[in-house]
């Protein structure tokens, strides 16, 4: 009891350091500080105490004490003494080799505890613990079955293989034990029997335990098959749980040969650039600390799937050589890049522009355990990352460069999917940090290629056999500036852009730009300039490193020049601010060649004695810094309201790289933090889709889509309601061209998009109803675009479900009028794809029962209207169900035609004729569908209200070539056709009842028929 009361006494007597180094993550919560007192040894004196106390055959005690051990050790990060260290480690080695099993996940988490940091005074406890027959490596072991016990062996290898400076570390032979353990952890897979949060935190010990290896033991990677092994686990760790993705992985990675690597050496351009770009190894290691963080961020962080089509960076990036005057040999290049099917446009969405950070690419609806289980993976992706970064370092330059393919994307041949690689998740991680995460390593991979990327060459066309190396490596140096490129117009953190634009300089400071085709740079300086004042500082001074990066490019490079001539005006306004500019002419740069009286100490080739934009820029920095952040609003800069006004020109008028300029600013303006300039962006690219020349693009539409998911989360009420209008029309265009482009455009399009957009307009659905009028409307057009292959995914599964519902729901809502008649519509859509189990399906009921509900009592003769459409739309008996749910619809028509002229608002007498002639539309669709089991109910209606349903049906026919609200022209021959089809149909019914029934509903019609016919006469004559 004494030594318990001590226990909940013990505070600590000061700050204490953490017990991780930069590398790792801190395992233990901080110290709480208080006025009491304790010593560190005193905390050792009582667990010590605690351990003489209780003898290793009482098992409960001894499970215990462990937990008293594990908790105070992590609650005070204490600093154990070694005498006290070699007492505790005993007796946990004794307990782990005599108690029962049951025991074991406790003791070995206070052996964790006991060894973290305190490796090499563990020296002689290392043969019991990592020996050939040591307790870490039996209970450890992928034959272990228990995964909590591996685990926590796990963790304690991992604890031991931390480095302490100033201290010996592990032996070889220990070190070689533990890599082999955790590459043998890494490679294998989860069971059904294991949850995914515990899998997720072996797998994260074991890359904790390979990182803690590569930095603390200096290791060296050497062997092909020890770096293929690591590397090929590593690839598979950093998609783990990445949404939409599932790869298979082979056991190693074998690197390709590069014979011209190591015979080539840079040109001698590359040999003259500044000091200034070799200074990139010192920002890795500054980041390594926060690779190893732990954090506890999940999915949550953000949403999306960003599209890596060529086309979409010719539309939004200005692919300068698409312009009239441009060559045609690079147009047929830059063809030949153009990644083709379905598969690689699936693999790659993660929204171009992600959802806000604050936001789940998913629907919350899983429960927080589906939301920590994600959180968890997202750790696996960030330590597999940061271990990634760490291997770089402990591999030879010429040696990684073989395994450059499996990690840098390469255009895909025409029909080929894409590979996954680094692109991938820091394009489509939902996670911020993770996609800086895979960023920095992009950037060490790219760190002192210079060499190798010196082969590069794409400036004249090949026409051989095979493509030679030179023209891949410059294949997939063009890949590596799309997707950075449209990494940066996606990114909504700045953190995450920080990385974007540093990589990107990394990049540019590496590539010999002189034996390829000019554009690419243009490309990277127009994209850039806008992010000179950003809000965050450290993007504005990534920018200018960037910018740097392109100024110092093999000069005088024709394409740099160019650049810095242009005017003052496109980089600077009155103020100081940079601001998008392109140019007119693709071409400009080849024809600025220096003069030969030009001196060659004139970078810029300028003649003006005005100084470039770019140094009149650096110059007011220096002369007038700024400390407080720019923001779009800011009233120093007038200039960008006049230049993102929109122009009043038809989009289609414009040349190909001013119809570029305006897609791109728009799509860079969608991420302002001005909720009005981002509401006027929103809406904006809601009219652009419509324009035939963008919206048969799937690249353009993806990018679109993506871009109006973020605004459709902002916290502003306008500017969600301006995405969910052009969601709508976005929609809209989906079905356009499903209509007119057949299947290749549904299945260019993405999954996880179009998965994306159901859930997020499902979302909306619930919002207020500016709002919810256009996401109900989206809903609808995105039911209607699913394809087979999507409703028999379980990934769809519930999202169509929960959007089913959101529709039904609204239908039957107080909302106001608008958002009614637009989830009436949408239903209707929904009940147009062949596809979706209409009539079989639980919701079918639901729908139908709330659309029959409508149109017999809704005070608004337009939502009436679209609901006597809905039910009016599908085209088979099955469709409507039972023989039940088919009668209760027709029922429920026959009592709303009769009521079509009771009202109240005598605005809404003005809709009644339309009312009518869409319901008599739908009887007669129904009479032309109806079985035999139908007939009774539908007699007894006509029996009883005959008259008043035959005065209807004569004033629809009569009524002549008409306009109705649901947008359809039906002609006189055309509604006499229908009603002589439903004759027929039901005649031939009739007469196979003959004798077991008595219903005459074909004798009927035929009446009606003959009246409308001697009326027709009669006013002929």
């Amino acid at each position: 009891g004494c030594v318990w009361a001590r226990v909940g006494s013990l505070q600590p007597s000061h700050p204490v350091p953490p017990r991780s180094s930069p590398r790792t993550t801190p395992r233990y919560p901080t110290a709480p500080h208080g006025p009491a007192r304790f010593l560190f040894q005193d905390v050792c004196a009582l667990l010590a105490q605690a351990c003489q106390l209780v003898h290793l055959d009482q098992e409960h005690l001894v499970s215990k004490v462990c937990q008293l051990i594990h908790h105070l050790l992590n609650r005070f990060q204490v600093m154990v003494d070694e005498q006290n260290l070699n007492f505790l480690l005993s007796y946990c080695i004794s307990a782990l080799k005599q108690c029962s099993s049951w025991t074991h996940v406790e003791i070995l988490q206070a052996l964790a505890a006991l060894v973290y940091n305190n490796g090499p005074k563990c020296q002689k406890y290392l043969p019991d613990l990592l020996g050939k027959t040591g307790l870490l490596v039996q209970f450890s072991d992928s034959a272990q079955p228990d995964v909590e016990l591996r685990r926590a062996a796990v963790r304690s290898m991992a604890n031991l293989c931390l480095s302490v400076p100033g201290q010996p570390y592990l032996d070889e032979s220990y070190r070689s034990v533990c890599f082999q353990t955790f590459l043998s952890v890494l490679q294998s897979s989860k069971t059904s029997d294991v949850d995914d949060i515990t899998f997720c935190m072996l797998l994260q010990n074991a890359l904790k335990g390979i990182q803690s290896l590569l930095n603390g033991g200096k290791m060296k990677l050497m062997q092909t098959d020890q770096i293929g092994s690591l590397l090929a686990v590593l690839k598979k760790c950093m998609f783990h749980g990445l949404p939409g993705l599932s790869i298979e992985m082979p056991t190693a990675l074998y690197p390709a040969p590069l014979p011209q690597y190591d015979k080539r050496s840079p040109i001698k351009q590359e040999q003259s650039e500044p000091a200034t770009f070799k200074q990139k190894k010192s920002k890795g290691k500054q980041k390594k600390g926060e690779f190893g963080e732990e954090g506890k961020e999940g999915l949550g962080d953000a949403g999306n799937e960003s599209v890596l089509g060529t086309d979409m960076l010719k539309l939004h990036l200005g692919d300068v050589q698409n312009s009239p005057c441009s060559d045609p040999r690079t147009r047929a290049s830059d063809v030949a890049h153009v990644p083709a099917g379905k598969d690689h446009l699936s693999s790659h969405y993660n929204s171009w522009k992600r959802i806000s950070s604050s936001e789940s690419e998913y629907s919350d609806a899983e429960g927080g355990i589906q939301s920590k289980v994600r959180s968890y993976q997202a750790n696996v992706r960030q330590g597999a990352l940061a271990c990634f970064l760490s291997a770089i370092k402990s591999i030879e330059k010429r040696v990684l460069y073989g395994y450059w393919s499996a990690f840098v994307p390469d255009a895909p041949g025409i029909g080929s999917p894409q590979s996954v690689s680094l692109m991938t998740i820091a394009l489509k991680d939902p996670s911020p940090k993770t996609r800086a995460c895979a960023l920095q390593v992009l950037s060490a991979i790219l760190e002192g290629s210079k060499q190798f990327l010196s082969v590069a060459e794409d400036a004249n066309d090949h026409k051989r056999a095979f493509t030679p190396f030179s023209v891949t490596i410059a294949s997939s140096i063009r890949e590596l500036h799309r997707c950075l490129l449209l990494a940066l117009v996606a990114e909504s953190s700045s953190q995450t852009l920080t990385q974007i634009v540093k990589c990107l300089a990394n990049l540019v400071s590496n590539v010999p730009y002189s034996r390829l085709k000019p554009g690419l740079l243009t490309r990277v300086w127009n994209q850039i300039k806008p992010y000179i004042c950003h809000k965050d500082v450290n993007v504005r001074v990534s920018s200018l490193t960037l910018l740097g990066a392109i100024v110092s490019v093999q000069a005088p490079l024709p394409e740099v020049q160019l650049l810095l001539q242009q005017p003052s005006s496109s980089g600077l306004n009155n103020s100081g601010s940079a601001t998008p500019h392109r140019f007119n002419s693709s071409e400009q740069w080849r024809k600025a060649l220096p003069s030969e009286g030009e001196p060659p100490d004139n970078p810029a080739g300028c003649t003006s004695s005005e100084p470039c934009w770019l140094l009149r820029l650096c110059v007011s920095i220096i002369v007038l810094p700024r400390e407080d952040s720019y923001s779009d609003s800011d009233a120093n800069f007038p200039s960008f309201s006049s230049v993102y006004e929109p122009c009043p020109l038809r989009l289609e008028s414009l040349q190909n790289d001013q119809q570029i300029l305006c897609v791109t600013l728009l799509l860079g303006l969608n991420h302002s933090e001005n909720p009005l300039v981002k509401a006027a962006a929103a809406r904006a690219l809601g009219v652009y889709i419509l324009f035939s020349c963008l919206r048969q693009d799937v690249m353009f539409v993806a990018d679109t889509a993506n871009a109006i998911l973020n605004s459709l989360h902002d916290k502003s009420p306008n500017v969600r309601a301006k995405a969910a209008w052009s969601l709508g029309n976005l929609t809209d265009t989906l079905i356009i061209n499903m209509e007119t482009m057949g299947q290749s455009f549904q299945e260019e399009f993405s999954d996880l998009l179009l998965l994306k957009m159901l859930r997020s307009a499902t979302e909306a659905s619930k919002d207020r109803d500016k709002v919810k009028s256009n996401a109900v409307r989206a809903l609808g057009n995105v039911l209607h675009f699913l394809q087979p292959y999507h409703i028999a995914n379980p990934r769809f599964r519930e999202a169509i479900e929960e959007s089913l519902q959101a529709l039904i729901s609204t239908v039957q809502s107080e909302a106001t009028m608008k958002v009614r008649w637009n989830a009436c519509y949408a239903l209707g859509n929904v009940f147009k794809n062949p596809a979706l189990p209409l009539g079989e399906a639980p919701w079918t009921m639901q729908a139908y029962s709330a659309l029959s509900s409508v149109v017999k009592s809704c005070k608004n003769f337009k939502v009436r209207i679209k609901s006597a459409m809905a039910l009016s739309i599908p085209s088979k008996r099955e469709c409507y169900g039972s023989t039940e749910q088919f009668c209760q619809i027709w029922s429920a028509l026959v009592i709303a035609l009769q009521k079509s002229e009771d009202t109240e608002d005598f605005l809404e007498f003005k809709y009644s004729a339309s009312l009518r002639t869409q319901i008599c539309q739908a009887l007669l669709h129904l009479l032309s569908l109806a079985r035999s089991t139908d007939l009774p109910v539908i007699w007894e209606t006509i029996t009883e209200n005959g008259d008043a349903i035959k005065s209807y049906v004569l004033q629809y026919l009569k009524s002549g070539v008409e306009e109705n609200e649901a947008g359809m022209h039906t002609d006189l021959y055309e509604r006499e056709r229908v009603l002589k089809g439903a004759i027929e149909h039901l005649g031939g019914i009739e007469k196979q009842l003959e004798g077991k029934a008595r219903v005459r509903v074909s004798a009927y019609l035929e009446d009606v028929l003959t009246n409308h016919a001697n009326a027709t006469e009669l006013t002929e004559a």
